[in-house]
């Protein structure tokens, strides 16, 4: 294996604005630390920290909250227009 042309990778905090959690995880934005911000972790280390919109902790995938929306019947005008009937 070649020497030289891997990315850092140690660890980075992420945080997720939506749901106001985070978590501790290896990543290779670990090479962009000077300019990331850092955060004290639990451990007592500081880390820098990376803010996300989404992860695992808001995604409706993730935590169950996924709702089917049929706006206005969107469905039934497909099948009707596509000649999938009942």
């Amino acid at each position: 294996m070649k020497s030289n042309i891997h990315p850092a990778y140690d660890y980075v905090v992420f945080r997720d604005r939506s749901s106001n959690t985070a978590f501790l995880t290896r990543s290779t934005l670990a090479a962009k630390a000077a300019s990331l911000p850092s955060i004290e972790w639990k451990d007592g280390n500081t880390y820098p920290l990376v803010d996300v919109e989404v992860s695992s902790y808001s995604h409706p995938f993730y935590t169950g909250r996924n709702v089917v929306l049929d706006t206005a019947g969107q469905v039934q005008k497909f099948n009707r227009r596509y000649g999938r009937g009942d």
